[in-house]
């Protein structure tokens, strides 16, 4: 019988990801920083494999993170101990956008955009037609 991995790890892998393709590092690359090999920072990214604390600590240095960074959203336990479910406010769906191969690339990109009216107008824009996609499936 097959443990599945516990979800504070698939969190921590995942923004683990998220990081690393938003500042453009190949696993092999990040691998390369730690000693590891890409298979091992996949495992680690899918959660199959825990990140142990100095294992974290080094990479968040390597890349250029607070460590609470990979815990920012991160699943947890209820009063009762049982866990909480994310819900499905606007923190919730951003974050499943952004775990997202779509979500990784658009927030990788708007990033490197250095003007802020640039990236305003980008955000009116994303505003606008998600106004209108939103109208054409009411109607």
């Amino acid at each position: 019988m097959s443990k599945s991995p516990n979800p504070v790890d698939v969190h921590v892998g995942a923004r683990l990801r998220e990081r690393r393709v938003a500042l453009g590092y190949s696993q092999e690359r990040l691998g390369d920083a730690l000693g590891l090999t890409f298979q091992q920072v996949q495992k680690y990214e899918k959660g199959a494999n825990r990140i142990g604390a100095s294992r974290l600590y080094e990479i968040a240095q390597i890349l250029s993170t607070p460590v609470q960074y990979f815990f920012e959203g991160a699943p947890h336990r209820g009063s009762d101990g049982s866990p909480e479910q994310p819900g499905d406010g606007d923190a919730a769906r951003v974050h499943r956008f952004l775990e997202t191969g779509e979500g990784v690339q658009l927030n990788s990109a708007f990033t490197k955009i250095r003007h802020d009216e640039t990236r305003r107008r980008i955000l009116e824009l994303v505003k606008t037609l998600s106004e209108q996609d939103a109208s054409d499936i009411a109607v």
